[in-house]
């Protein structure tokens, strides 16, 4: 009898491991690499600067893409996520198969507490540009934190893989896609 106990004992602490393991993983892998494309460089004041010149061009011109884009990164990069929500929603009603902005909407919808949302605009991303990978990345990741998907978390992953088997998270996607199909058993 207490043989069955250490086996499960044993079963149980494997199990553990591993999910310790894929959630350690994926939140330094969303630390270090984060969740976008886009990285400021400039100090806070300067944002802000930058913000009010963009509103101002944005005041003359509401249709100038480009400077809607960058406007709804500003207000991401200072956590204005409403502001941001806003922002890249008109940015998309100039260019719908944006998939960078959508992409980016939905990143400001999962840190306003609306995965579903999230989900939503990822797969659209997805849709509208088949080549686009920090779609599927995010996807993953919310799927996974979010929303306890497993499966599906490990679909989007081994979709990005399919598309970028080289880049810069290859690796690290290849092993969190191991360690959920061990999961997922």
């Amino acid at each position: 009898m207490k043989k069955e106990y250490a086996f499960l004992f044993i079963g149980l602490a494997f199990i553990t491991g591993i999910i310790l393991g894929v959630v350690v993983t994926v939140y330094y892998e969303e630390k270090y690499f984060g969740p976008t494309q886009f990285s400021p460089t400039t100090p806070d004041s300067k944002i802000y600067n930058q913000i009010e010149q963009l509103q101002a061009t944005l005041k003359n011109n509401p249709q100038d893409l480009q400077a809607l884009i960058a406007l709804g990164n500003a207000y991401f990069d200072t956590n204005q996520f409403a502001k941001a929500i806003e922002v890249y929603t008109q940015a998309l009603k100039i260019d719908p198969k944006n998939a960078d902005v959508r992409t980016d909407l939905g990143i400001m919808y999962r840190r306003q507490g609306d995965p579903d949302r999230a989900i939503a605009e990822f797969r659209q991303a997805a849709q509208d540009d088949p080549q686009h990978v920090n779609s599927r990345y995010n996807l993953g990741l919310v799927l996974l934190h979010d929303k306890g998907d497993l499966k599906g978390a490990l679909a989007a992953w081994q979709d990005y893989l399919k598309l970028e088997p080289s880049g810069p998270r290859a690796d690290n996607m290849r092993m969190q896609i191991e360690k959920l199909k061990a999961m997922s058993k």
